[in-house]
């Protein structure tokens, strides 16, 4: 089995959120720990949060399950339920069209790490709880942000 020289690997650093929904993302910083070594039936990433950065907006996925570790530093867990932190050390999971949105925040004035991992569904289908966005990814990999209201695309992001 390879060892993964985690220093070395790329940081990612990009959203493909349409205006204005990338913006509560900008801070967020990952390796992609799971395509280093060609894994393809499930994502790993260690993910940085800065402060004040969340993770994504608020979703939940219809055919793939999500698993978060925390590593260190403090984040928070906001899904239907509330809002929960999780510590270093602590864990939470999404099962597959749960329907419970979910996201991780850091409102803390230093950096949050954690390992995320996450189904790779050939098709999946995402919907973001508070706000007007899902997105629809088809076997082919082509992704199309929408209007959940109306079904409406919004514009393909340019860099």
């Amino acid at each position: 089995m390879p060892k993964i020289d985690i220093a070395k690997l790329p940081v990612d650093t990009v959203s493909l959120y349409p205006d204005p929904f990338r913006q509560v993302t900008v801070g967020r910083e990952r390796k992609r720990l799971g395509n280093a070594i060609g894994l393809n039936q499930f994502g790993v990433n260690m993910t940085t949060l800065k402060p004040g950065t969340w993770s994504s907006q608020r979703h939940w996925h219809q055919n793939e399950d999500e698993f978060v570790y925390v590593i260190e530093g403090a984040v928070v867990l906001q899904e239907d339920a509330g809002e929960t932190v999780l510590k270093a050390g602590d864990a939470a999971g999404f099962p597959a069209n749960s329907r419970n949105g979910h996201c991780l925040i850091n409102r803390t004035d230093r950096d949050a790490v954690y390992i995320e991992v996450g189904t790779r569904a050939k098709s999946e289908r995402t919907v973001y709880s508070d706000i007007d966005m899902k997105v629809e990814r088809d076997d082919s990999g082509a992704m199309v942000y929408s209007r959940k209201t109306t079904g409406e695309p919004y514009p393909k992001r340019s860099g």
